[in-house]
């Protein structure tokens, strides 16, 4: 069982892993060892995860969801594998974590009239300042 939050386990039969070649540092070794990781977790059938939280996530995993409802994690930061498999578990965890956590409803509010009697005199006192720093008009007579 992997714990998310105080309501919220996944079990690791769930999550599935597949190992690929990663590009960059590793010379020789990185065309012989598959360092890299590709987690794949189905948000769509999975019984652990509460329907709101899974709306979320598929929103928040914006690309990285397929049509079928599969979040994909490629992780391959590090040339170790174990690294990499440890790197997209935790990167799947705070995903769900901040799924998992409901947005605040922002609620409406109109300025005051104090506060907006400041930042009309701040604009004045800006303009004024601009407006002494012009070169003064010479008449031409």
């Amino acid at each position: 069982m992997i714990h998310i939050t105080n309501q919220i386990s996944i079990r690791e039969d769930e999550i599935k892993e597949e190992f690929i070649q990663a590009s960059g540092p590793g010379g020789q070794n990185v065309n012989k060892v598959a360092s890299a990781v590709q987690l794949r977790f189905d948000i769509k059938n999975s019984p652990s995860l509460p329907d709101d939280v899974g709306k979320r996530l598929t929103l928040a995993g914006g690309k990285r969801v397929s049509s079928e409802g599969v979040l994909i994690i490629t992780a391959r930061r590090f040339r170790d594998q174990n690294k990499n498999r440890k790197d997209a578990l935790s990167r799947l965890v705070e995903m769900i974590r901040k799924a998992a956590e409901i947005e605040k409803l922002r609620i409406k509010t109109r300025p005051s009239r104090n506060s907006k009697i400041k930042r009309l005199e701040a604009k004045r006192h800006r303009s004024g300042i601009k407006r002494r720093r012009r070169p003064a008009l010479v008449k031409e007579e």
